[in-house]
């Protein structure tokens, strides 16, 4: 029998896309009000793995990771997405864009191991966790890189993805070493 342990803390990241600059912006500045300022942004790139998103966001989408400055549980994701699926609604409402959809921001974290990934759809390969979330294991490490399983979303296996998660993943590390004073 092995003994029971609290996991380590994670990284919180939020992956981030739209047509719209603005929307972008909105996101940022709602992360940083409630979290503190992004610590780490990958590079933007145009997201063009996919058309799925082109029906509900439009056309020629732009996307973008961020890492948050504190760890997190990796039980907190499920709090986390509904949080951001209200933010996408509550800027759907305010701003006056055509598409259904005009941003998306998804939730996850970042381990010394693996990127996880909040959903709301069920599918073979997803764990469900509670209140109608569920988390997906969608990179892990493996001897030093980072490598995708069948179900990695294409934009997932981009070198910019992969850049922004291990200099997460560096900090990561040197949180454990270096943890805050306790409060």
């Amino acid at each position: 029998m092995g003994d029971i342990g609290q996991p380590q803390p994670v990284v919180p990241i939020y992956a981030v896309f739209s047509r719209y600059p603005e929307a972008i912006a909105w996101a940022k500045q709602r992360l940083e009000d409630t979290y503190g300022t992004i610590t780490i942004e990958s590079k933007p790139f145009i997201f063009v793995e996919t058309s799925y998103y082109e029906h509900s966001m439009g056309s020629n989408l732009q996307k973008l990771l961020w890492a948050l400055p504190k760890t997190m549980r990796s039980e907190e994701l499920v709090e986390r997405k509904h949080q951001s699926n209200a933010w996408e609604e509550e800027y759907r409402e305010q701003a006056d864009h055509q598409e259904a959809r005009p941003l998306n921001l998804d939730p996850g974290y970042v381990t010394l191991g693996k990127l996880v990934l909040a959903s709301t759809k069920d599918h073979a390969h997803r764990i469900y966790m509670r209140e109608g979330i569920y988390a997906e294991v969608t990179l892990h490490l493996r001897q030093g890189v980072w490598t995708s399983w069948p179900w990695t979303y294409p934009d997932y296996q981009r070198k910019e993805v992969h850049d922004f998660l291990t200099e997460s993943r560096q900090w990561l590390r040197k949180s454990y070493r270096n943890p805050p004073p306790a409060e």
